[in-house]
């Protein structure tokens, strides 16, 4: 069954974070594109941006874990893609409280300032540059997601498919109210900042085991406990 050991809680508690912060910085990249459209076609938009978030995660869940399966280089890849998800993450968390209520209001639609209009300080736009802008956030974050909860499952494929059916339902049911809980509560996503730089680092360094000695690590990302996971699915 699940084999509930401290490596296998640990890992998913990892992979909760990560689903969690990354759904909601999903859900806030979709609100700042929506921000600009008026309201009759806002809401079409955010459905669109949501419906097509989900559907990446599981396009990429199906290839991720058999590339990462074969180790090495690109394990560092991914290490370092993942690096650029935390420098990404920590420019978001360091962004204007302006652009992030402009998102809320908009994934909320809602005036929550009280001005009179629902992000009125946001550029204006049409539905098809929205769109186009969505679709390209989604691309990135949703690798970025399965990538990271790849990373932080290690060997659990447990804890590596229930991530990304959490994902799934994150960002397909409540990514609205988790961007809201991640705006009153920030902590959250430093903590799931910090996690996904730890799996990063240690995913970068077992690549990097596959061409030169490097010290025992605890906790690793093995090459060859993803292709037996990987082996699991067929």
């Amino acid at each position: 069954m699940f084999g509930f050991d401290p490596s296998f809680l640990s890992s998913l508690v990892q992979v909760i974070l990560i689903d969690l912060v990354l759904a909601g910085d999903n859900a806030v990249v979709i609100g700042l594109a929506a921000a600009g459209l008026s309201s009759d076609i806002r809401r079409k938009a955010i459905l669109i941006g949501i419906i097509a978030a989900t559907i990446l995660r599981i396009f990429f869940a199906l290839i991720t874990t058999q590339l990462l399966a074969l180790g090495g280089g690109l394990l560092i890849a991914g290490g370092v893609l993942l690096l650029y998800v935390c420098w990404k993450m920590f420019r978001e968390l360091t962004v204007s409280q302006a652009d992030e209520h402009e998102a809320q209001e908009a994934l909320e639609d809602s005036d929550k300032n009280a001005d009179g209009v629902v992000a009125g300080r946001a550029p204006r736009k049409t539905l098809r540059q929205a769109v186009i802008q969505i679709i390209i956030a989604d691309v990135s974050m949703s690798l970025d997601n399965v990538l990271a909860v790849a990373g932080a499952a290690q060997h659990h494929f447990e804890a590596l498919i229930i991530g990304l059916g959490l994902s799934v339902v994150m960002m397909g049911v409540a990514a609205t109210f988790i961007a809201g809980l991640l705006h009153k509560h920030r902590w959250i996503a430093w903590v799931g900042l910090l996690i996904i730089l730890f799996v990063a680092v240690r995913m970068a360094l077992e690549g990097l085991g596959a061409f030169v000695a490097i010290p025992e690590i605890p906790f690793v990302y093995t090459p060859h406990a993803v292709a037996g996971a990987a082996a699991a699915v067929h």
